[in-house]
């Protein structure tokens, strides 16, 4: 016998009846986009590691520890499957001069990979729903992409999401606070673990971010990036600030907030719960004004963000608030093959009208017994058993019987006309 093979660690099957709550929520999400006016971006799973590593940052946790990085067999290209879809699409819209005629509101929805320790709402092969609009310099669209984001959490039912900001500010401001914050953090050099140190004159910024217990006291009393802020930076922050109290969304200005990538700048955001644990950002983004340069492409502003989709379908599960699995409007009992031609016509008929039809079909043994696909009727969740029997056929009929409350009394049996199911169609819906 051969080995039995097992997905990757990390890499989960969706099946049913879970696809489904993947489904609806990707439904949802399609259509909270389209009346934001953002149109659907697709790119390839596979990009070259050099988009990341100048995109990202070379000392990111992502860079460094995390990316599915490889050698191409071919040609000796140097690959990686893509950890995020940000740096991606930037490059796609450099390559194809996406923003040639004006900014351009995208989103996209698919699978991540990143090499980590699989968790509870982390995992190796995750997904991503992400929206980017390139192109675009002022507050006002940071604002637009903050409120679709309490907009889907409205659609969803979902509570206890709290919003996160912060301003990084640019570069140069940036710079000033890093000087600052070495000064600082070398001063008190002990209490330092191993990856600040490693991190102390590469990215000390990414030290904020520690969840090292032990350095939370240093952290605290680090220089905050806000106090190096120039009137621009600040202008923009106060203008942001100002339009969410607007459309009154509640924020927490939090001055640790850095986001895990390099290419951030100005508006920086996370939307947070307390209902899944230490997984608790739900969504986070802001603005990459500096990302096309950085890649090789013209400077052009651009703001967006990224939700996890396992984390989405974990808070829904948490919250009750999935919605009940899908199942057929009727089953098709056919007690007799022979019956197949007429059946598979009536069946294809009212599919078509839009009912939900599943046919039983014929094993090993034949079609099996009346009883028996009653059975399998009632498990399958279908309202209605659609009976193609012997005696009902004779008279160019089908008969329907309810199999649950809300379709009638379990009792309730009428007959309709094979040829007129377009007719009768809706009955079952």
């Amino acid at each position: 016998m051969a080995e039995k093979l097992s997905a990757v660690k990390g890499m989960n099957d969706i099946a049913p009846p879970e696809s489904a709550h993947w489904e609806w929520l990707e439904g949802r999400i399609r259509d909270l986009m389209a009346r934001y006016g953002y149109r659907n971006f697709r790119t390839p799973i596979v990009e070259p590691t050099a988009l990341f590593v100048r995109g990202l940052g070379e000392v990111t946790d992502i860079v460094e520890k995390e990316m599915y990085a490889f050698e191409d067999k071919l040609n000796g290209e140097h690959l990686t499957l893509r950890p995020e879809g940000t740096a991606g699409v930037v490059r796609a819209a450099i390559e194809h001069n996406l923003t040639y005629d004006g900014g351009k509101r995208l989103y996209y929805i698919g699978p991540m990979f990143r090499h980590e320790r699989p968790q509870r709402g982390r995992y190796r092969q995750f997904h991503q729903v992400g929206v980017e609009a390139l192109g675009f310099a002022g507050p006002d669209v940071d604002v637009e992409i903050i409120l679709m984001a309490c907009d889907l959490w409205a659609d969803l039912g979902l509570a206890d999401i709290g919003l996160e900001i912060n301003s990084l500010g640019q570069p140069v401001e940036r710079l000033a606070h890093r000087q600052a914050l070495i000064t600082h953090l070398e001063a008190n050099a002990e209490l330092l673990d191993e990856d600040a140190k490693r991190r102390l004159h590469t990215n000390p910024l990414r030290i904020l971010d520690t969840k090292n217990p032990a350095m939370q006291a240093l952290v605290e009393a680090a220089p905050k990036l806000m106090d190096f802020l120039g009137a621009e930076s600040l202008r923009h922050f106060d203008t942001w600030r100002n339009l969410l109290e607007k459309q009154g969304v509640a924020y927490r200005v939090n001055p640790r907030l850095v986001r895990g990538m390099d290419y951030y700048n100005l508006s920086a955001f996370e939307f947070v719960t307390t209902s899944l644990g230490a997984q608790g950002t739900v969504c986070g983004g802001g603005r990459y004004d500096g990302l096309f340069a950085q890649i090789g492409g013209k400077p052009t502003p651009a703001v967006g963000w990224a939700l996890g989709v396992e984390r989405i379908l974990e808070l829904l599960k948490v919250q009750q608030r999935l919605p009940d699995v899908p199942v057929p409007d009727a089953y098709a009992i056919i007690p007799d093959a022979a019956a197949l031609p007429q059946a598979l016509g009536v069946l294809r008929a009212l599919r078509q009208a839009g009912v939900s039809v599943l046919m039983h079909t014929a094993g090993a043994e034949g079609m099996g017994s009346m009883k028996s696909q009653f059975k399998k009727a009632d498990a399958s969740g279908a309202r209605h058993a659609l009976i193609f029997g012997g005696d009902e056929l004779v008279q160019g009929k089908v008969a329907i019987k309810s199999l649950r409350a809300d379709a009638g009394q379990a009792t309730e049996q009428r007959t309709e006309a094979l040829d007129q199911a377009a007719q009768w169609a809706a009955s079952l819906r």
